[in-house]
């Protein structure tokens, strides 16, 4: 075997098992709501060396690369057989997408793709590129996953490349292996960010949806949409309810989107969504709680004010700068929560809570008064109530 091959993959392979089998450790600095770890979960180097290198040294002599991956983002997230699976957006050098498992003994570090990329079916020649999937195991028995599916715009003006349409994907499946593609989802708006409830209401599927004018601005569209749904093997989205609407000068003020699917809890619903504003930087992506009563996932009972998660220290590094994204999230039997989160569409991040905590925190923040003087009253109140506290 050449000798230059032989050393060049022996040290690849190398720093490949160092960084898969690193452990995580929990950072001390926290805001006592979540834990954040000291490494991203997954990056581009827990890619196997086998979809990007040509192993054999007679057609690739030098052991080059030969398929660039670009970044490990916006993952969907699941809990099957005992293990942690993200369904990870993998983007390479070409800009193109597709989704890949990842699966951790543990849900913090560990985590080892499956032998091949997700092999969707299929079903669009105009179909350019697939992203952030949603996962939902359903009461109906199958797994589903909802996802942008995104193609050039046909009514673009001749020599408009950046012109897109988006539209949401659906397939499912009962293994994580074998997906079977149904039809997008028909809707009157682009739609970019669609979750599956994991419970039927009044017999039907319900989704959250997010309706926009255009690829890229919200225009009309007024927030996180609410929409019921016969069949997903025909879903049509015939009337939206907007059920988290978008508000001058806060987060989520140009838009917002559902993240995962919602936690089903003793008190409520418990949902994770992002929040974008406009500032110098360009758009800024934080990611912030909500919940919904038990008996009607459409009426709102808790709004804390402000985000949640924002971008911090190396998180505020990568190809988009300033941006939290989260589609995934785990809630175990014993009440903990792993949040998965990308940073700067380049990394995959774990925050570990509580459904106790998260919901506490919903419960008793504050709400957003949408005006400084609000702000004001709010801080004021709490400096008199811990006064009061302390004269007693």
């Amino acid at each position: 075997m050449n000798t230059l091959f032989k050393q060049r993959l022996h040290a690849l392979q190398q720093q490949y098992e160092t960084l898969l089998q690193r452990q995580n450790t929990p950072l001390e600095d926290t805001n006592s709501i979540v834990r954040r770890y000291t490494f991203p979960v997954v990056t581009n180097g827990h890619i196997p060396l086998e979809w990007r290198y040509d192993l054999n040294p007679v057609t690739n002599p030098f052991c080059l690369e030969r398929i660039g991956v670009n970044a490990c983002m916006n993952s969907g997230a699941i809990k099957w057989n005992g293990k942690y699976l993200l369904m990870v957006r993998v983007e390479g050098w070409d800009r193109k997408s597709f989704f890949a498992i990842a699966e951790s003994p543990n849900g913090v570090d560990n985590f080892r793709f499956w032998e091949r990329p997700v092999d969707l079916p299929d079903i669009d020649p105009a179909e350019t590129n697939v992203y952030d999937m949603r996962l939902t195991a359903h009461e109906d028995g199958w797994i589903y996953g909802i996802f942008c599916s995104e193609r050039h715009d046909p009514d673009a003006p001749p020599g408009d490349l950046s012109a897109a349409v988006a539209k949401a994907g659906i397939v499912r499946t009962k293994d994580l292996v074998d997906w079977e593609r149904l039809p997008d989802l028909q809707t009157r708006s682009q739609q970019r960010n669609v979750v599956l409830h994991p419970e039927f209401v009044y017999g039907k599927y319900a989704l959250y949806t997010r309706p926009q004018d255009g690829f890229i601005a919200a225009g009309s569209g007024g927030g996180i949409g609410w929409a019921l749904i016969d069949d997903m093997a025909d879903a049509r989205v015939l009337s939206e309810l907007i059920i988290d609407k978008r508000y001058y000068h806060t987060i989520k003020e140009v838009k917002n989107g559902e993240g995962p699917h919602p936690i089903k809890t003793s008190e409520g619903w418990l949902h994770l969504a992002h929040g974008v504003r406009a500032c110098a930087a360009g758009l800024r992506y934080v990611l912030y709680l909500y919940m919904t009563a038990l008996d009607d996932p459409t009426k709102v009972i808790a709004q804390p004010g402000g985000y949640f998660l924002a971008p911090k220290g190396d998180e505020r590094v990568g190809d988009v700068s300033n941006v939290l994204f989260s589609n995934g999230w785990i809630a175990d039997e014993d009440g903990t929560v792993f949040i998965y989160y990308a940073s700067c569409d380049t990394r995959m991040h774990v925050a570990v809570s509580t459904v106790d905590l998260l919901v506490d925190y919903c419960m008793n923040t504050p709400q957003d008064g949408l005006r400084s003087a609000a702000s004001v009253a709010r801080i004021n109140e709490l400096i008199d109530r811990n006064k009061e506290y302390k004269e007693r």
